[in-house]
């Protein structure tokens, strides 16, 4: 299990005093409010900065973070993404799971069959579609609806499913 969870991107700075735009990750935006600190996280490195204001403008998180006083310094963070310890994670709901989690869980059939592993999950707006690839690299789009998604067993790392008519 990770350490860490992404809970957005910097996408762009925004004004003159240094903050960021922030393209969340998470279902409830507002879990942002409650964000004393955070790692910014790209290919080079990881740092922890606080911090010191959140605002929110249409559906986008703008974060001033301490240290970062100029739209100079917010450049650089620029498609870094953020991160929290697992720890300071708001608690999920029963039957949820981090995205984090579910990747790399092998899929069964709820007959038996393997049709790969989780390779990544993404949001439609009306429901989670999970990327599942064989061992040949076939992808299989599997919606994250009841009637699909069966078992989610994270001790076991893998997934029941109940193939619909017309999914494969």
């Amino acid at each position: 299990m990770q350490k860490r969870l992404e809970v957005g991107q910097i996408v762009n700075t925004f004004g003159i005093k240094g903050e960021v735009k922030v393209t969340p990750f998470t279902n409830d935006i507002k879990r942002f409010d409650d964000l004393k600190k955070v790692y910014v996280t790209s290919r080079k490195d990881s740092k922890l900065y606080k911090v010191e204001s959140v605002r929110y403008h249409k559906n986008m998180v703008l974060l001033k973070l301490e240290g970062i006083n100029n739209p100079e310094d917010a450049e650089i963070l620029k498609n870094a993404y953020l991160e929290i310890n697992r720890e300071d994670a708001i608690p999920l709901e029963e039957g949820t799971y981090f995205i984090a989690d579910l990747i790399g869980l092998e899929v069964h059939t709820d007959e038996g069959k393997l049709l790969g592993k989780i390779e990544d999950i993404f949001n439609t707006g009306s429901n989670d579609i999970y990327v599942v690839k064989d061992e040949l690299g076939k992808q299989i789009l599997l919606p994250g609806i009841k009637e699909v998604i069966k078992d989610v067993q994270l001790e076991n790392a893998k997934i029941i499913v109940h193939l619909i008519p017309g999914l494969i």
